[in-house]
């Protein structure tokens, strides 16, 4: 019965040990059935490149034919009535306060012959790259994936669709709050009313990417706080003792990127605030528990 058992938890022992080993996959496999050398990689990271500018042509040919849905879309935060306005508006009135926004109107204008079309492609080509970015973490996760344990490609999996959702979330937050309210403050602001504002197309295109791209990066908080967890960098109790000081730098944060106006301070601060939160509990859950309680 004893060696029955032995057996027993040998076998079990040795089959966590074989997965827990890297798997030889079919993209680190030759045709001959050898595994493949260094020039073999780069060819298997060739193919990968030219299958995601496929993806990413393709996207961003679509998205170049139906213009007038694209540019709708893109145009839609410069609007007077756009959706958060109206929201805000009905938030507001929730409460008994009778509020509105006041109507504005600012012009845009292109200063280059062919601006309009280099924007139009350029815009295009971001916009593939948005809407391709999941596939693009997955044929990396498909590269990158043969060279990892079992428990690792389990996590980089988990991780990669938590960074993907998190920068979601930060261009949705750019969208419809951050950017409109932005451009409303500063596309409105005047020194004098003999000074007239004429918005670019190229600065409009600009300033929209690179909120979208902060946002995007800032929202990746609970990630970096993950990592830095990981490597004992940081602690939860730590986070939490200097929480007010955080909260203060949050606040600065806010205000860099926001214009001069306490609403859209205010819109920005709070679900930066949650993600510090979130940061909390995700390094409390990445230490090690306490076995002897």
């Amino acid at each position: 019965m004893v060696r029955k058992k032995q057996k027993t938890l040998n076998k079990r022992s040795q089959q966590k040990l074989e997965q827990s080993k890297p798997q030889t996959q079919e993209s680190e496999v030759a045709d001959d059935g050898n595994l493949l050398t260094f020039g073999g990689h780069l060819e298997v990271f060739r193919q990968m490149l030219f299958r995601i500018l496929g993806v990413v042509a393709l996207i961003a040919g679509v998205v170049f034919c139906f213009k007038d849905i694209t540019w709708q879309l893109l145009l839609a935060p410069s609007e007077w009535d756009f959706c958060t306005y109206r929201w805000l508006e009905q938030a507001i009135r929730s409460v008994g306060i009778d509020f509105h926004f006041e109507a504005f109107h600012v012009d845009m204008i292109a200063t280059d012959l062919s601006s309009q079309f280099m924007m139009h492609i350029s815009t295009a080509v971001y916009l593939g790259l948005l809407g391709a970015s999941p596939y693009i973490l997955y044929e990396l996760f498909r590269f990158i994936s043969p060279a990892l344990y079992e428990n690792e490609r389990r996590y980089s999996v988990q991780v990669a669709g938590i960074i993907y959702a998190l920068f979601i979330l930060g261009v949705l937050m750019s969208y419809f709050v951050l950017f409109p309210i932005s451009f409303r403050f500063l596309g409105t602001y005047s020194v004098s009313e003999r000074v007239v504002s004429n918005i670019t197309l190229d600065s409009y295109i600009s300033t929209f990417i690179s909120l979208t791209l902060i946002m995007g990066v800032v929202f990746q908080l609970p990630v970096i706080a993950f990592f830095l967890g990981k490597m004992g960098i940081v602690t939860s109790s730590l986070l939490a003792n200097y929480r007010r000081h955080s909260f203060i730098g949050i606040m600065l944060v806010a205000a860099i990127i926001t214009p001069p106006d306490i609403m859209t301070l205010i819109l920005v601060a709070i679900p930066l605030y949650l993600l510090y939160e979130v940061s909390i509990r995700v390094v409390k859950w990445t230490e090690p528990k306490d076995e002897s309680l």
